[in-house]
């Protein structure tokens, strides 16, 4: 498939967040399920010291691809399963060497950029967090209020929370160009870059969208359990939300990657949205919106 990069306004970065909502809201339990079976996969994965973890940090690529494929199922009106997880190493032998050399990519470079993070801030964030562990034990609540007010603990996740956005740029249509454009590794991961760089301000947005939903929808829900006397089963409520949101966030990715190599993210979802397409192939727009002229990928 010929993939063509291309530019969207950054109102579009709200329209992936719209859309990635809407299709949880069509199969909400198949997608939240798919999710759910990640996470039960990856608790038993971690199990295995160091082996267990570097494969949950390899299959990380994979999994993005997967709900894109599932998103491009839900759209198509076919109810996605776990096998969705496995398609990307089904077509040839080239793109499952392709996708499985990705994910070890993946894995080194955030193990990289863990211990870049511990040596510039000197350790500091993983000192704080066993002050906060022992504090917890002791059930001394000042000790722990001291620490978590330690600007060495915000400044040590904030390090470490922009490294990781640095390296999930290259990593973020790799594998969906791995997979529909038959790109190579290193040439999925420069086409990926330049396709987040030219569409800064929508994916910006974007992120500013998820990161407002998740605090007002935590806050909301907060304050009510406070009001209703619930404060007992915050978190068991927290929990689900964060789920869905996760899956959801996850689910807009597919448009991201239309938007920036195809032919545009549509305006709206109604049904059907798209022409019937092969189940490997993403959908393209209805005639009546053609491409903008665009550079090659």
């Amino acid at each position: 498939m010929i993939l063509h990069l291309q530019t969207v306004p950054p109102r579009n970065g709200l329209l992936w967040v719209r859309h990635g909502l809407k299709v949880l809201r069509r199969k909400p339990i198949a997608l939240i399920g798919l999710f759910a079976v990640f996470l039960l996969i990856s608790s038993v994965l971690q199990l295995v010291p160091l082996l267990g973890q570097l494969v949950v940090l390899s299959a990380l690529p994979l999994v993005s691809l997967a709900f894109m494929l599932a998103s491009h199922q839900v759209l198509q009106s076919h109810t996605p399963t776990a096998a969705v997880f496995a398609q990307p190493l089904q077509l040839t032998k080239e793109r499952r060497r392709a996708q499985l050399l990705l994910g070890l990519l993946y894995a080194a470079s955030t193990i990289a950029v863990m211990f870049i993070a511990h040596w510039l801030d000197g350790g500091a964030l993983v000192r704080a967090v066993e002050q906060i562990a022992n504090a917890s034990n002791k059930g001394d609540t000042k000790a722990m209020e001291a620490t978590m007010g330690d600007p060495s603990l915000t400044s040590g996740l904030a390090l470490r929370l922009a490294l990781t956005g640095l390296i999930s740029i290259p990593f973020w249509h790799a594998p969906a160009l791995i997979h529909w454009g038959g790109q190579g590794v290193l040439q999925a991961l420069f086409s990926s870059t330049l396709g987040v760089w030219r569409n800064k301000g929508a994916f910006a947005l974007s992120g500013l969208a998820w990161v407002g939903l998740t605090l007002g929808t935590t806050m909301v829900l907060t304050v009510v359990g406070l009001l209703l006397g619930l404060a007992g089963l915050l978190p068991y409520l927290l929990v689900p939300l964060g789920m869905i949101l996760t899956t959801a966030f996850y689910c807009s990715l597919y448009f991201t990657f239309i938007d920036c190599f195809m032919f545009g993210a549509p305006r709206d979802l109604p049904l059907p949205v798209y022409p019937a397409a092969p189940a490997n192939e993403p959908p393209r727009d209805p005639p009546q919106d053609p491409p903008a002229p665009s550079a090659g990928a």
